[in-house]
């Protein structure tokens, strides 16, 4: 089935996924934009929705995580106000180890989808799966 763009469908869900994974929310929003307004097919609208809903999954996590080391920064100011010592090294370099393991995980999980988009296919995903299939 081809897009209205001219290039199949596939290849159009794993621009998609591959803008998600290279090019950051400008793109991939623009995208999806484009196939939501303009295209018909539902997988594509789907697959465009999870990219997105992925995107902005991931960096949330990541942001929820990366506010460990902030509070840990702000108990050891309030700590020296007080003369007092408070040493968080370890917690920072557990934290930037579980953000580099998500994207890891986050660079892989777009390339498979990606590769998987080209045959209109997808990789479950099943909490944002779930989201897309209730609210779309």
């Amino acid at each position: 089935m081809k897009a209205k763009i001219g290039i199949s469908v596939g290849l159009l869900g794993a621009a998609v996924y591959f803008a998600a994974l290279f090019g950051g929310y400008v793109p991939t929003i623009i995208l999806t934009g484009y196939i939501l307004l303009c295209e018909e097919n539902e997988w594509l609208k789907k697959s465009a929705v999870k990219a997105v809903a992925l995107m902005m999954s991931i960096s949330f996590a990541i942001a929820l995580i990366s506010l460990v080391p902030d509070v840990f920064s702000w108990i050891s100011s309030l700590v020296a106000i007080f003369k007092g010592t408070f040493n968080y090294g370890i917690v920072s370099l557990i934290i930037s180890v579980i953000t580099k393991a998500i994207d890891i995980v986050r660079t892989c999980l777009f390339l498979m989808l990606g590769v998987k988009a080209l045959n209109q296919g997808t990789v479950a995903v099943p909490f944002v799966d779930k989201i897309i299939n209730k609210y779309f």
